[in-house]
């Protein structure tokens, strides 16, 4: 008894300090993001050691003491993370003088810089498991030992331990870097605002909301963990918490309405992993992209809506059809109306998240946006029944800081890995060497890069997965849509001149070709004799600079699109896990239900390399989606075997056919002939029992 009730005081003890450092915490930042303007490294530093402070408090030494954690242990950890804390603050305090010496270290610097290292290194492995540490460690160790052994491109001669060390915390893509400043500003700043929302009531409000709109309709409950999970995306941008909070209302939802229950878990999953896909955040991940690739965050989400909405619609058509295959129903006593759930709770939601929009598309900064949302929440929140006053304020602020905890350690320990991808040059390489394998073919690649995705998606968070894809095999892919870019200009026989004149240098006994439209397969074949020291040059100048920028927004899109495959895809698949829990269903076979399920997550992709929906015309954008929603419809249907009602084997593989002809890129004339048949199909299929869609 006097053991537990030692435990007792030790747990309240931990919460209460989470609880109000954290506090403190989310304070520092709305100073230095809103009303200060810091140096970076310092900015980073004060980030980095806020969620070393609170990673000690939050997560034990190991997993297996979540529920009983010593005070020796507990002592030690608080302790290790005030060490880090202190470690940080004093190397950056350092900086001048560590330049005045000629970037030499001296023996306090050396001790101070090796504990940060190792703080950053256990607090990952403590938050995120074993697999970003020993990346760390390899990375590390690399450049400093064992690349000097490897042979081939791989090689790499050494840098000193102090060279490593002053670029690991200093470097530009270091610990202290361009990945520490994202998740200091634009990702804290988000987290925070999703909490200010969850303390408002808006959690409630979503699932109302889409309980109201879908629940009365044939498959009402899985469409409503869709709708739910859509607009909690908005708030959480993590597709366990996602899963974790709507899938406690809308899993029991779909079991009570008739739904298998691994189907409504891997629906759940399936739907929350898009709400990482949902603007206006879309996860860390699109901060990221932000910063990578310097295009502005606003077109980043615009041109994100409709291939969300497209995945959101590819989830809904498994629900429907599935509601149809099994007979299941409305649920009857769903009677929630959509104004009175408006009236009651939807200001906390709906005025804070126009602003931060409305802001994002006048120009302002992520970060002034979000904290201008933030007064949103709480000014809004006095217009309905939960007021927030200075308590819900407080529980808001301390509830940002520990939602953030894993995501600060991990952005700011994975900056030790890709800088050494950058110093090393490995980015390069590796691209070079998917260009290779994939034979210069863009869909190899992309099926190589999904590949790699879910194997670094077996011990990395998404995000961090993203990073390294990201930093390794964008370059491959922007060259290949480039590239695929290049050979349409010459299949139309549109060559500008100054393109022309590098031809000219590269091969000039076959320039007269270019006067003339050319097959695909000549095409081909006159990019693959330009010799590669040219072959850049005449990327560079045969695209605009807004085709450039949309080419570079379509790999980084792919990537992050494909990144997400790890939240729903065996055998490491944490969003459908944390759905089985929920269903109690076996987790191993959720994941599967789920990963059929997200099959948008695959074909989706395919659209961001051969067509223009990202950054075509408007009108150009809207026809793909239109063809796309026709296509994933027809997918769907031919993987289930049902419409309204089931169909053949002929039928199925017709409808395969109409999925190709509507998702490739081809002419109106046979797009529009595929929806037409599309529709006859529909149309038939519904009078084979004489009902109505």
């Amino acid at each position: 008894m006097e053991s537990q009730s030692s435990t007792g005081r030790l747990r309240k003890f931990s919460e209460k300090t989470v609880y109000f450092i954290g506090i403190l915490v989310s304070l520092l930042h709305i100073y230095f993001n809103v009303f200060s303007v810091l140096p970076t490294l310092t900015q980073n530093a004060l980030h980095y050691s806020g969620f070393a402070i609170l990673c000690g408090l939050v997560y034990p030494l190991s997993r297996s003491l979540n529920k009983e954690r010593g005070k020796i242990e507990f002592g030690l950890s608080l302790a290790f993370g005030v060490t880090g804390a202190c470690c940080a603050v004093y190397l950056i305090s350092m900086e001048d003088a560590i330049y005045a010496r000629g970037v030499h270290l001296n023996q306090g610097e050396w001790i101070a810089g090796i504990i940060l290292i190792l703080s950053a290194i256990e607090f990952t492995r403590r938050t995120t498991g074993l697999i970003i540490p020993v990346l760390i460690i390899l990375a590390l160790t690399y450049v400093g030992w064992w690349g000097a052994m490897v042979g081939g491109v791989f090689k790499f001669s050494g840098l000193t331990p102090e060279t490593i060390l002053f670029r690991s915390i200093y470097g530009d893509d270091g610990l202290f870097g361009t990945i520490a400043r994202i998740s200091s500003t634009f990702v804290f700043m988000f987290i925070l605002f999703g909490a200010f929302l969850l303390r408002s009531g808006a959690g409630d409000f979503v699932i109302n909301l889409a309980r109201a709109m879908a629940g009365r309709f044939v498959g009402g409950p899985g469409l409503v963990a869709v709708f739910a999970s859509g607009l909690t995306g908005t708030i959480s941008g993590s597709a366990v918490a996602n899963t974790a909070s709507t899938g406690v209302i809308t899993i029991p939802l779909m079991k009570k309405a008739g739904f298998e229950a691994k189907f409504a878990a891997g629906v759940e999953a399936a739907a929350s992993t898009g709400g990482q896909l949902m603007p206006p955040i879309m996860g860390a991940g699109a901060f990221v992209m932000a910063s990578y690739t310097q295009i502005p965050y606003t077109t980043i989400v615009l041109y994100s809506i409709l291939p969300a909405v497209l995945y959101f619609a590819t989830v809904g058509f498994f629900v429907r059809v599935e509601a149809k295959k099994t007979d299941i129903q409305a649920l009857e006593d769903e009677k929630l109306k959509v104004l009175e759930v408006l009236r009651t709770g939807g200001l906390p939601f709906l005025l804070p998240v126009s602003v931060l929009i409305g802001l994002l598309i006048y120009g302002f900064t992520p970060t002034y946006a979000a904290g201008i949302s933030i007064v949103a929440v709480i000014m809004s929140s006095w217009l309905t029944p939960n007021r927030m006053g200075i308590k819900a304020i407080f529980d808001a602020l301390a509830l940002g800081a520990k939602n953030m905890v894993m995501t600060a350690v991990l952005l700011c320990s994975v900056g030790l890995v890709v800088n050494v991808i950058a110093t090393a040059g490995i980015g390069n390489t590796f691209s070079l060497m998917i260009t290779n394998w994939s034979g210069n073919s863009l869909l190899i690649a992309i099926i190589l890069v999904g590949l790699a995705s879910l194997v670094l998606g077996m011990g990395l968070p998404v995000t961090a997965a993203y990073i390294v894809l990201g930093t390794l095999s964008a370059p491959a892919l922007y060259n290949l849509i480039v590239d695929g870019q290049i050979i349409q200009m010459f299949i139309s026989g549109a060559t500008s001149e100054e393109a022309k004149a590098i031809l000219m240098l590269a091969i000039p006994d076959k320039i007269a070709l270019l006067d003339q439209p050319l097959s695909p397969e000549a095409a081909q074949e006159l990019l693959k004799l330009i010799p590669p020291d040219l072959t850049g040059t005449l990327r560079e100048i045969s695209l605009s600079s807004e085709a450039a920028t949309f080419a570079l927004l379509s790999a980084h899109m792919i990537i992050f699109w494909l990144s997400q495959d790890s939240n729903v895809t065996p055998p490491v698949c944490l969003a459908a896990f944390t759905g089985a829990a929920i269903a109690g269903t076996p987790p191993m076979a959720t994941g599967l239900r789920s990963w059929k399920i997200a099959k948008g997550l695959y074909i989706i992709p395919l659209l961001f390399a051969y067509t223009p929906l990202l950054g075509g015309s408007w009108p150009e954008i809207f026809t793909i989606f239109i063809f796309a929603l026709g296509g994933l419809y027809a997918f769907t249907c031919a993987l289930q075997g049902y419409m309204e009602n089931p169909v053949g084997l002929p039928i199925r593989l017709l409808l395969l056919v109409l999925t190709v002809a509507l998702l490739m890129p081809t002419t109106l004339a046979v797009q529009g002939a595929a929806l037409g048949c599309l529709v006859l199909v529909l149309i038939f299929n519904v009078k084979k029992s004489g009902g109505s869609v």
